[in-house]
């Protein structure tokens, strides 16, 4: 009697499969899922991916330019403007009378009324290669496009982006002038007024450059470096996409907030770190009325949420490299490299801030600064674009 239940206790334990078979076949299960073929990119996608990298290298540069026309304070020197650009001085009478327009104007008037003819030509000179390049982007993203559009290289999709882009490029100009024509408004009355432009506009226009710089490089990688789908097992795994996200849009708000800063001068306020002055928090943070004007009116106001969004920025950026060190094993290469490449940057560019407000906003920390923001703005996108097709599978 004895052996026959232990015949038949082997029988069930033969038929009813261990907690060991089970995780044998979830590990069967997830190395059976198939991996993803390398996607081979077409011919004319790879041509038409190098050409949006063009554009967006090229918006890179111009941002470049108008952050050093701004840190020189060249941006008024151009009083007119036409669609398809200026004509530089040649002669020296030429230059005369383009300094005759320029005395005319409340920068002149009021901050540069000993400025020489051979001081003129520096300003007006940053001020016109800045322009310049703008219309040189115009042509560079106007004749490809008509070509590639002809022979058929855009598909659907593509086509709605290139006249998104192509919108944007021809708005940018406009908006450019626009701000221009703020600081060339006789609304600086008091002598101790200094001429600039609006930090609305300014801001504005710093904000469309970005944005035009990321959907053109975006649109480069998807089509030169698209992602594959990549499986990560966790159990309640981290939401990286939508911290993804999140560091793009904080990168991007931060670098509108140095729009105000740089409107407003208002890096030459308080030139200490961590504190401004000998405090946390100014007492002459709130003092414009009604107190909505102090976010983007008032130096310190502005400056202090500016240091605060960039804190903001850093420590975002370094709990996405916290929380997904669990998963790297399991994460493609290209993953890893981005978000190495965002936190290391992130630190990079919060070190060059401060070196710049100590050092009281000299041009090439300045420029270096802001060019930052942009590096920093790249590799988010890199990073949301390598898990674009993030999947995972429960443990």
């Amino acid at each position: 009697m004895l052996r026959m239940l232990q015949k038949k206790t082997s029988l069930i334990k033969l038929l009813v499969p261990g907690p060991r078979l089970h995780q044998t076949v979830a590990q069967t299960a997830i190395k059976e899922i198939p991996a993803i073929k390398p996607i081979s990119i077409s011919k004319s996608d790879k041509t038409v991916g190098k050409w949006f990298l063009g554009v967006s290298g090229m918006v890179f540069v111009a941002v470049g330019l108008g952050g050093v026309t701004r840190l020189t304070e060249s941006g008024l020197s151009m009083v007119t403007w036409k669609l398809t650009g200026e004509r530089m001085p040649r002669t020296q009478e030429e230059w005369v009378q383009e300094f005759t327009k320029y005395q005319q104007y409340p920068e002149y008037k009021l901050k540069n009324v000993n400025m020489t003819v051979d001081e003129f030509k520096f300003i007006f000179m940053m001020e016109y290669i800045h322009r310049m390049w703008g219309r040189a982007i115009g042509g560079f993203f106007l004749l490809p496009a008509a070509y590639f559009w002809k022979k058929g290289y855009f598909c659907a999709k593509t086509k709605k982006s290139v006249l998104l882009l192509g919108t944007l490029i021809g708005l940018q100009g406009l908006m450019g002038w626009y701000m221009v024509k703020s600081g060339l408004e006789d609304r600086f009355q008091d002598p101790n007024d200094v001429p600039r432009v609006s930090q609305y506009r300014l801001a504005s226009h710093l904000a469309a450059a970005f944005v035009l710089y990321a959907l053109s490089l975006s649109k480069a990688m998807s089509m030169l470096m698209p992602a594959n789908t990549f499986v990560i097992q966790a159990k309640n795994a981290f939401n990286i996409k939508g911290l993804s996200h999140l560091t793009k849009a904080m990168v991007l708000l931060t670098a509108i907030s140095g729009a105000f800063v740089a409107g407003l001068d208002a890096g030459l306020v308080y030139n200490s770190f961590p504190k401004m002055g000998d405090k946390w928090i100014p007492d002459d943070m709130w003092q414009f009325q009604p107190l909505q004007r102090n976010i983007t009116e008032n130096p310190t106001t502005v400056q202090f949420n500016h240091r605060i969004l960039g804190i903001s920025t850093v420590t975002l950026t370094t709990a996405l490299w916290l929380v997904t060190r669990r998963m790297r094993l399991q994460m493609p290469k290209r993953a890893n490299w981005a978000i190495n490449a965002v936190v290391a940057m992130a630190w990079t560019q919060a070190t060059l801030g401060v070196t710049t407000l100590l050092n009281y906003v000299p041009v090439p920390l300045a420029t270096a600064h802001q060019s930052g923001s942009l590096i920093l703005l790249s590799f988010a996108l890199w990073l949301s674009h390598e898990v674009r097709l993030l999947k995972y599978l429960p443990k």
